[in-house]
């Protein structure tokens, strides 16, 4: 059921939110709480502390500007199993670039997603080389209008079968390639335990590299607390002390009160 607006418990609501360092602006996926109206959402992420709703498209962000938040992740223009590292499509990718970067800068949103694609029998060294190329294009026009292109590394081995981006050397590889300051990594934590683990060396290890971070419980993608395997207090404070200024996206799926669990969420990595 669709949770409207008057029927969110915001006193309730604010009762669970507890104010912490601040040094973590932090964000929520909204394709996690696809069952509250957008409205709804960014009220309550408004109350909770966010300073942002993101992964929205260009039909969206007029309303999370409404409320005094920003899309800090902007949708672009591949999908995950079909991107950047098919050469037949990057003629398409490029003019859908093209139009939407300038979209995004004129809404003053920071970054815009994308993907690598699956592999579907290509090497990864071939992918990166055809990610490269095409990434090139595009990149010059991200520069001028100041918004930075990330590519998201997600996990092949419960979520995304036969994704090419999901090993951080091999994202950070593309971006050395790519030579942009305007081309970054979305780290996405939950996926990365998955992959790797280790979480905390590979960021420090990698994090010029790094443009955007997601978070969620593993194993599951559920909530971020003690239940799950990750220490994310730990994780948000080395992030902090490397002197990150981006953002963090929420991106669990809640099993309970959805905005209960986006409040601790919240309160979890507010250090």
């Amino acid at each position: 059921m669709a949770l409207g607006v008057t029927s969110i418990d915001f006193s309730s609501l604010e009762a669970a939110v507890r104010e912490g360092a601040g040094r973590i602006r932090q964000s929520v996926c909204q394709w996690c709480y696809d069952k509250i109206p957008l409205d709804d959402l960014c009220a309550a992420a408004k109350r909770i502390g966010l300073e942002s709703v993101e992964l929205l498209g260009e039909q969206q962000w007029a309303t999370v500007r409404k409320h005094g938040l920003t899309c800090a992740m902007a949708n672009g223009p591949s999908t995950i199993p079909v991107g950047f590292n098919r050469p037949s499509e990057h003629d398409r990718l490029v003019a859908a670039s093209e139009r939407l970067l300038p979209l995004v800068a004129q809404a003053g949103l920071p970054n815009m997603i994308v993907f690598s694609g699956n592999r579907a029998g290509m090497s990864d060294g071939e992918g990166l080389e055809n990610c490269v190329r095409c990434l090139q294009r595009i990149t010059p026009t991200a520069e001028r209008l100041g918004v930075t292109i990330c590519m998201e590394l997600l996990n092949s081995k419960v979520d995304h079968k036969d994704y090419m981006c999901d090993r951080t050397p091999w994202g950070a590889e593309l971006v050395k390639r790519v030579g942009s300051p305007r081309f970054k990594l979305l780290y996405d934590i939950y996926h990365m335990q998955i992959m790797e683990g280790d979480v905390i060396r590979t960021i420090r290890d990698h994090f010029t590299a790094i443009g955007h971070f997601h978070t969620g419980g593993v194993p599951g993608r559920n909530e971020i607390d003690e239940t799950q395997e990750l220490q994310y207090p730990t994780i948000m404070r080395a992030i902090a002390d490397l002197g990150y200024t981006g953002f963090v996206g929420q991106e669990f799926i809640p099993k309970r009160d959805p905005l209960t669990s986006l409040a601790q969420g919240h309160r979890i990595c507010d250090v």
